[in-house]
């Protein structure tokens, strides 16, 4: 296994690995992604555009099994943004972590924990970034394709010290699996202060 490290348009060649890796991780339960390969690539663009987007990677050899992104939230889509500059957040001073994708078989192995690590790190080295934020889809308790075993990532998160803040709220909109069209989903934040 190796972690590596890209930032901006250095992550060109990756983008279809990337696109792949999360169409595929992202089908699971919660987010039940019926995912497109266009619209991958077109919104992994948003983080190959900035100049200080951090990409990191996890690779069996050369494939791609595992990613981590993050870019600084002023960079973000309004749909990211427009919660925090609601409630009075300085969007300069946070630096957004996207997606956290890993395939099963790699699971239980530290990789979530490094890709919190990594962008946590790079977010300090940028040295102007207060807070990391990410965000995450809400789902009932009770939503009919919830896996019996399902576990949520609420304890590996605050463990880390990131605290959910219900109140920073934003809708995003894909397909389901099984659906005919797309819907929007509630989205969440969680955060934490850098020390």
């Amino acid at each position: 296994m190796q972690i590596k490290t890209f930032c901006g348009e250095a992550i060109a060649p990756y983008l279809d690995d990337l696109a792949r890796l999360r169409i595929e991780v992202f089908r699971a339960f919660p987010y039940l992604y019926d995912g497109d390969p266009a619209y991958e690539r077109d919104y992994l663009k948003t983080y190959a555009r900035s100049s200080e987007s951090l990409f990191v990677l996890a690779l069996d050899g050369e494939r791609v099994v595992g990613a981590a992104t993050g870019l600084p939230m002023a960079d973000e889509t309004d749909a990211f943004k427009r919660p925090f500059v609601e409630a009075g957040w300085n969007p300069e001073e946070i630096f957004y972590f996207g997606e956290s994708v890993l395939l099963p078989a790699y699971r239980g192995q530290g990789l979530g924990v490094r890709f919190f690590d990594e962008r946590e790190a790079y977010a300090r080295r940028l040295g102007r970034f207060r807070y990391c934020a990410f965000c995450a889809v809400e789902r009932p308790a009770d939503h009919p394709l919830r896996p019996e075993d399902f576990v949520p990532l609420n304890e590996f998160w605050s463990n880390r010290g990131y605290r959910h803040q219900p109140q920073l709220r934003t809708e995003y909109r894909w397909k389901d699996v099984g659906d005919e069209a797309d819907s929007a989903k509630p989205m969440s934040f969680w955060i934490r202060e850098l020390s």
